[in-house]
């Protein structure tokens, strides 16, 4: 026992598999934010159509973490993670021959096939090379690649697009996809961790796709996750519609420099003290966060909702998918992973179609008003699913 707590966490295939999940979400998330403006702009369309187009890469996603949830332990998780890969970078070449909206809709749901089947791939990995005693604490640190993304790809462009076009942007994603493309190669994986020889699965069974045990946790994941998915995808109407533009493009950098801070504090305590101690509060903060995001008309309210949904949201994230690998049996993480993420992307591919119609009625700030709602219906949900029992998985 002593030997696995002084295992180090920065091992060189820790650092690669981070650095290529980072790759592949800042080249995510460098659209996601901004390409539902691109479809009014472009193809005049609906809000709610806008995050259609914006959330079918979460929803193609989802289909890839069907897929590779069910045959990562078969194939292997570097195989998996190749074809993901591969699938990735020439995908993002398509939006270049994304004349009218229907086109575009198939780029982004293709596109989000081959990102769920490599994210899925670097999740599995990332949580079997980490120690057992040190798993919060590890899958803590290799999470914050994604929420370096997440802050660093919408900051991006949403900077770049007041001085570069649509065209020139999808240039660069299309270039940070062969980049990380290329960082595959570089990782070793294990032989204990290799596929085992086996059948493959016939037929369709639920649980080849989705983990009993991972699944109390995912659904308050859906909950929750569909909350943040109004964040993600209207955050730059709701600047633009408040004059709040400049500011808007930090918003995201603010929360993620909150999250760096605080995060590798919360997985040592959930390691340490359990799930409940670093859930609750981050559910609190996020109803906070959200609820001033409904009253902001200034930049320094927006920066301050960010920090609150920084420490909240992004926490949350982070201690839920330990906690999905945590509640499994240890030849289960990848179905865990998977089922973790199926409830995420879930959450954020739906979530914009829906909220877009009900931004109509709403507002901009009465939607972030009902989502603060949201969150607490996720935080019940989390103390009957998973709070009260908790403790026995510390």
């Amino acid at each position: 026992m002593d030997k696995q707590i002084n295992e180090p966490l920065w091992t060189k295939n820790f650092i690669l598999v981070s650095l290529t999940n980072f790759i592949i979400m800042l080249s995510m998330y460098l659209l996601l934010v901004t390409i539902g403006g691109y479809a009014v702009s472009e193809y005049h369309v609906s809000t709610s159509l806008a995050g259609l187009v914006s959330g079918i890469f979460i929803v193609g996603s989802l289909f890839g973490r069907f897929w590779a949830g069910k045959y990562i332990d078969i194939l292997g998780q570097k195989k998996i993670l190749v074809i993901g890969g591969i699938i990735f970078t020439a995908t993002t070449a398509l939006y270049f021959l994304s004349s009218n909206l229907p086109l575009l809709l198939a780029a982004r749901f293709l596109n989000g096939i081959g990102s769920g089947i490599a994210s899925t791939a670097t999740g599995t990995i990332a949580a079997f090379i980490t120690p057992v005693d040190r798993r919060g604490e590890g899958i803590s640190y290799f999470s914050m690649s994604t929420v370096l993304s997440t802050a660093i790809g919408p900051f991006l462009g949403m900077f770049l697009l007041q001085f570069i076009t649509y065209q020139q942007l999808f240039i660069i994603c299309f270039i940070i996809a062969v980049v990380a493309l290329s960082f595959i190669p570089l990782i070793k994986i294990a032989p204990h961790i290799e596929p085992v020889k086996s059948n493959m699965p016939k037929g369709f069974h639920l649980g080849d796709f989705i983990d009993k045990n991972a699944l109390p946790i995912g659904i308050v994941v859906l909950i929750t996750c569909t909350a943040y998915s109004s964040v993600l995808s209207f955050i730059s109407f709701f600047t633009k519609e408040n004059n709040l533009v400049t500011a808007g493009s930090f918003f995201f950098l603010v929360y993620a420099i909150t999250v760096l801070i605080s995060r590798p504090i919360t997985g040592r305590m959930m390691d340490t003290k359990g799930t409940n101690v670093v859930m609750i509060p981050s559910f609190i903060s996020f109803i906070i966060g959200l609820a001033l995001l409904s009253i902001t008309h200034n930049a320094l309210l927006l920066w301050i909702s960010a920090v609150f949904i920084g420490f909240g949201y992004g926490n949350f994230q982070s201690i839920a998918q330990a906690t999905a690998v945590k509640v499994t049996e240890p030849h289960k993480i990848g179905l865990a992973t998977s089922t973790f993420f199926i409830c995420l992307d879930f959450a954020l591919g739906f979530g914009p179609y829906v909220l877009g119609a009900v931004i109509p009625t709403t507002g901009m700030h009465g939607l972030y008003g009902v989502m603060s709602f949201v969150v607490v219906i996720g935080l019940i949900a989390y103390i009957f699913l998973h709070g009260k029992k908790a403790h026995l998985y510390r």
